[in-house]
């Protein structure tokens, strides 16, 4: 029971951030962008918000006020992965470059950035920022006692940061924005139909800057989550996820709520490839050299299965990927 609650509680923890940058393309792509670099804007969020963590670190603040201090970052890698997010959307919708090679050059851009800044600040060779162990929210955070292992105390306590229910809250306003407001009709009438919306009045270059932007808050804050999941340092890479969140984004059908479903069950997969060696029914692969890497794979792999079933049956925003101009009709 303690081995089925330490799964949960990192599978959720991992969803996360997956959850987060599949909301973050979804309003790119429902805008009419598509946006490959979802990678590279969480390298820049989880950048700032590892380099704030470190300045409240190091100025007293974190270790006294610590969840006001994750919270701090938070904004700081929303701000600054919505910053970094208009270089896609002037590139896309200004100059009518190519979204994917352009998406691809921020994200070959994003890691090497990451990498120059952390050693400016720490010094040459200093690749790695640490991660404070204060940001987690622990028992003692509501003035509980410590207690054993138990199922319940591993599953609320063993895994458990403020962008999770960060993430919930943003996945509620993220469908409430979509779906029940003025402004979500006008920006998914512009990754449908972006003359029909032009037509009656609406804006169809600020909607879609407004979607890269907002999916650049996004996917600033799951980057950042992300790093929170993955251990205790920041290495100015977020291991492909930004991808992983693209097929979690497909698989949804550009739904918030069926990209939470999607979420959990590609996080499930990497967690287990994490829990293999003490998850007793699965195969150990005796006399097999590294076969711990057969279940790193597994994610993956399954992603590319999910996709080869499920891929006919999505359906992306008609207008997406392609640059708007005003003299068409």
């Amino acid at each position: 029971m303690i081995t089925l609650a330490n799964v949960l509680s990192c599978t959720i923890v991992f969803a996360v951030p997956l959850l987060l940058v599949a909301l973050g393309g979804m309003f790119s792509e429902r805008s009419g962008v598509i946006n490959i670099a979802l990678e590279g804007i969480m390298v820049i969020g989880a950048l700032a918000a590892c380099f704030t963590l470190r300045a409240l670190d190091m100025s007293g603040f974190g270790p006294a006020h610590p969840q006001l201090g994750v919270f701090i970052a938070v904004l700081v890698a929303g701000l600054c992965g919505m910053l970094y997010s208009v270089f896609l959307a002037f590139a896309a919708i200004n100059l009518k470059a190519d979204q994917t090679i352009g998406g691809t050059a921020l994200n070959q851009f994003a890691p090497a950035f990451a990498i120059v800044v952390t050693w400016a600040i720490q010094g040459q060779g200093q690749t790695q920022i640490m991660i404070p162990t204060w940001v987690r929210i622990t028992r003692s955070t509501f003035g509980l006692g410590d207690a054993d292992p138990s199922f319940w105390n591993n599953l609320i306590f063993k895994y458990f940061y403020l962008t999770t229910p960060i993430a919930i809250l943003l996945l509620i306003g993220a469908w409430v924005l979509l779906f029940k407001t003025k402004f979500g009709l006008r920006l998914r009438a512009c990754g449908e139909h972006p003359q029909a919306a032009d037509s009656v009045g609406i804006n169809v270059y600020k909607m879609r800057y407004a979607g890269v932007m907002i999916g650049g808050i996004f996917s600033g804050i799951g980057g950042f989550a992300y790093t929170l999941a993955a251990g205790s340092t920041f290495a100015s890479s977020v291991a492909g996820y930004g991808f992983l969140a693209l097929a979690v984004m497909i698989f949804g059908n550009w739904n918030p709520w069926t990209i939470l479903g999607g979420s959990f069950f590609f996080a499930l997969f990497k967690v287990i490839a994490s829990y293999s060696s003490s998850i007793p029914f699965l195969p150990s692969f005796e006399g097999v050299k590294s076969a711990s890497n057969i279940y790193q794979m597994l994610p993956y792999i399954v992603t590319m299965i999910v996709l080869i079933f499920t891929s006919k049956k999505s359906r992306a925003p008609k207008a997406e990927g392609i640059p708007y101009d005003k003299g068409s009709r």
